[in-house]
């Protein structure tokens, strides 16, 4: 009996997909549950799990084709044994067997493929040999890039992803349709810092393991500040201004695919451990690309930290259609007048990136030392002042 194996239903805002990576082969046995195919859209890699055991039968769709939603990709025979077509290994001129599969995929990631030990029949090398190869490399980043000789002057074209073209052509698209502005600030972060290191034990004590960071004080400084500047937390529609009564924080993180903004709904009512909670959660599924397209999208407002990558300042870009981004940096020891004295304090640049045809400047700094304010006092946080 053959199951069809078919690409997901795609929500109303994604049109198509590509099939990025098929993970099993003809012929493979599969078991239920098992990963067959990621989908790469726009927004998201959406998996394709198997509905059942059995042996799959037929590809229908190469990697790198377009589908449509709900297309039929292939199919399971859930049955006996099922003719399949035959993969011919190649032999190179150094001895080595490997599938035309994972020949390319070896070539594309800049691996040898005598550094690999293969586990097919006869020590063939199989695409899953070296899918597993650059699954290993520490660094992703690098293992996403060409990988070139010293010395050598040549080049690799290399087609961009669905979702880098997409980030490419929004970016474009924020900076053509928006009147974008950045004011910046600088945040004394002692008080933060003293609090976090007093209470981090009791903290994951208390909360199961949850890890107190800094991404909860500006998750829960920015939604007190939105709620009080509700122009902060719209957009613009038409002729048209759309005021959100919540808040969802999208948190901008990058991984080898691109930057994706997994958003956390109601943050207004989130503790801070509920924030770190999520964000742990979600920022686990976005290196892993597991997030839902539902856990993407909706956002009112955006925060970005370049402060993990050593950023000491920059102009976050605007994530369409939310009117503003706030951009975190990396804290640096530096030194500041006190009250006439010169003292060594943790700062860090604050850049408030906003859509100047909604939002007025003198709406955006106050907005920012709001902030300020509520970080370098975060008593202020839990008075509501």
């Amino acid at each position: 009996m053959a199951i069809e194996i078919n690409a997901p239903l795609f929500p109303e805002s994604v049109a198509d997909g590509t099939v990025a990576t098929w993970h099993k082969k003809l012929g493979d046995t599969v078991k239920r549950d098992d990963l067959i195919v990621d989908i790469e859209t726009d927004k998201v890699v959406l998996e394709v799990l198997a509905e059942a055991d059995g042996i799959l039968a037929a590809i229908f769709v190469e990697e790198n084709a377009t589908v449509l939603s709900n297309q039929v990709l292939g199919s399971i025979e859930t049955g006996s044994a099922v003719p399949v077509a035959d993969i011919v290994p190649v032999t190179d001129s150094e001895g080595l067997i490997a599938a035309p599969a994972a020949r390319q995929l070896a070539e594309e990631n800049g691996i040898k493929l005598s550094s690999i030990e293969g586990t097919g029949k006869g020590g063939r090398v199989t695409k899953e040999d070296v899918v597993a190869v650059v699954k290993t490399k520490s660094n992703a980043l690098a293992a996403a890039m060409p990988v070139f000789a010293v010395g050598q002057r040549t080049e690799r074209r290399v087609p961009m992803t669905r979702i880098r073209a997409t980030v490419a052509k929004r970016l474009i698209e924020a900076q053509s349709n928006m009147a974008m502005l950045t004011t910046f600030n600088e945040v004394d972060m002692t008080s933060v810092i003293t609090l976090r290191s007093k209470y981090k034990d009791l903290f994951i004590k208390s909360h199961n393991g949850v890890r107190l960071g800094f991404m909860s004080f500006f998750v829960k400084a920015a939604t007190v500040a939105l709620q009080r500047f509700s122009v902060m937390n719209a957009f613009i529609d038409g002729n048209d201004i759309v005021y959100h009564g919540y808040v969802d924080v999208g948190v901008a993180v990058s991984n080898d695919r691109g930057l994706v903004v997994p958003v956390l709904r109601n943050a207004e009512l989130m503790s801070l451990a509920e924030i770190e909670s999520s964000i742990a959660g979600l920022g686990k599924k976005a290196r892993n690309g597991t997030l839902t397209i539902d856990e993407i999208t909706g956002g009112t407002f955006t925060i970005t930290n370049g402060g993990i990558f050593g950023s000491m300042m920059s102009t976050p870009i605007i994530n369409p259609p939310q009117a503003a981004i706030l951009g975190m940096h990396t804290i640096i020891q530096r030194p500041i007048a006190i009250n006439s004295q010169v003292l060594i304090r943790p700062m860090m640049y604050l850049a408030l990136s906003y859509d100047h045809r909604l939002i007025d400047g003198k709406d955006a700094v106050t907005f920012l030392v709001l902030i300020k304010n509520l970080l370098e006092d975060p008593a202020r946080l839990l008075l509501d002042i």
